[in-house]
């Protein structure tokens, strides 16, 4: 689905009765704002944070009319933002603006929050090298947009559904018989459908690390709920032969400690299901 798509169907949600009952449209602005009239807006910044879904409101409100002026003001998608800040206005039919305001302010408020987390956690572990990582821990649907914002507030994306990589997690090694078998029947599946992805497995102790070593076969392990001190012993052990990643629990007050190990890679469900919406507000300007 296109972005386009995924405005129309949000914008049908809005403005139609899935029955069919009623006619098509935001009743409350049709009745009482006159269309001839043209009106200016603005977006209005309510919270501290960082501003994310300017790119995707201009695409709202083109989509919804595309004689609306957009005005884009220094403000960009990543920038911080402060209380009073203006991030961009519209101007034209005011029927068409209050039509798609609540629609653009439900995604800028979302994808501001988690942009918002995203950098707090990228600062967090600034200067050690550590790069910060979402999961799929996303609302259904709205992956792309949670996505969007992560890379955004600076952080990166882990994979973006279960097609483009083969991640290895606990209840796979246990259906598949053990960590030597999970590993052996992703590769023998690779190598079958011709297909090239990388592979990444969960351990759950140094044990199972040493296991991993010892087979090869991945490209990546994961440290899942690890202590401090057992992610410096396994980072250690691994020793650059695989990329390493930490993952389970991991929060700001614990994450510098946690990268101070070295890991190259720390996953954070957090930045996506766990974020406050950034307030900000359309107002009409008079």
């Amino acid at each position: 689905m296109t972005i386009d798509e995924f405005i129309e169907l949000a914008l049908q949600e809005d403005l139609q009765d899935p029955k069919g009952k009623i006619p098509y449209g935001d009743h409350s602005t049709l009745s009482t704002v006159n269309p001839q009239s043209s009106q200016r807006a603005r977006a209005l910044i309510k919270e501290d944070g960082v501003i994310a879904g300017i790119e995707l409101a201009k695409r709202i409100f083109n989509q919804i009319d595309p004689d609306l002026k957009f005005e884009e003001t220094p403000f960009k998608d990543g920038d911080a933002v402060k209380v009073g800040d203006e991030v961009f206005y519209l101007e034209g039919n005011p029927q068409s603006i209050l039509t798609g305001e609540r629609l653009a302010l439900n995604f800028m408020q979302r994808m501001s929050g988690v942009a918002t987390l995203s950098r707090a956690y990228v600062d967090a572990v600034k200067g050690t090298g550590v790069r910060i990582l979402d999961t799929r821990k996303t609302t259904p649907n709205l992956r792309y947009f949670e996505k969007w914002a992560v890379k955004i507030g600076g952080a990166e994306n882990h994979r973006f559904g279960l097609y483009d990589m083969i991640m290895i997690k606990d209840n796979h090694i246990d259906f598949a018989g053990g960590i030597e078998k999970a590993i052996d029947a992703a590769n023998t599946y690779l190598a079958k459908n011709n297909f090239k992805v990388p592979i990444e497995i969960e351990t759950r102790s140094l044990h199972d690390v040493d296991r991993v070593l010892k087979h090869g076969g991945v490209q990546r392990i994961m440290l899942d709920n690890f202590l401090v001190s057992q992610v410096h012993e396994a980072v250690q052990r691994i020793n650059k032969s695989v990329e390493v990643e930490v993952s389970g629990g991991i929060n700001l007050q614990t994450i510098r400690a946690y990268a101070e190990a070295r890991p190259d890679f720390i996953s954070v469900g957090a930045l996506t299901h766990s974020y406050t919406s950034l307030d900000i507000s359309l107002k009409a300007i008079s």
